[in-house]
């Protein structure tokens, strides 16, 4: 699969459409202003701690993906004769403990005025069938208790979960087999 010019059209709960593609390193511009509008709560449970900018080294991680052992997708709304992203997700893939497991960590960023339209959940899904595709067997998060909205995203994936609470923060495993 073809991860890196990856698009597939979907439609938000509020009946907006939307283009979910992988990303680009012309997106940084776009990144950016759409870190500039995230609360400091949703910016606190992507990067447990507080963040005012993003860093040109770190748009630059983000943004020049190698789309085999990294994936990000982003999910752009067109908004007049503009488009923004609202929404990103992406999985690293790592070494596993043993060689019939090949994991991957995955993690999710949703601008705050499009948190429960299911963006989550359509990033969680297209991650998935890439990562299957490419032979990746599990995603791994730790997530922050509170966050209660990403641990509902893992829980109606419809694949198998297994949590273990770590104090304030939540180890997810889901199985991709």
């Amino acid at each position: 699969m073809d991860a890196r010019n990856y698009e597939a059209k979907a439609t938000l709960k509020d009946g907006r459409d939307v283009i979910i593609r992988g990303i680009r390193p012309d997106d940084k511009a776009m990144i950016e202003v759409a870190f500039q509008h995230l609360s400091p709560q949703s910016i606190y449970q992507r990067f447990f701690g507080i963040k005012t900018t993003l860093a040109e080294s770190e748009l630059k991680l983000f943004t020049e993906v190698d789309f085999e052992k990294t994936v990000a997708l982003v999910v752009e709304l067109e908004a007049g004769t503009q488009a923004a992203i609202i929404g990103g997700g992406r999985y690293v893939e790592y070494d596993g403990e043993d060689d019939t497991i090949r994991p991957a960590e995955i993690a999710f960023t949703v601008k705050d005025e499009f948190h429960r339209q299911g963006i989550g959940k359509l990033l969680m899904k297209h991650l998935t069938l890439i990562a299957r595709a490419k032979g990746v067997t599990q995603f791994e998060a730790i997530v922050l208790a509170q966050n209660k909205g990403m641990l509902t995203v893992f829980a109606s994936s419809g694949l198998p979960m297994e949590t273990k609470g770590l104090g304030s923060e939540v180890e997810v495993v889901l199985s991709l087999v």
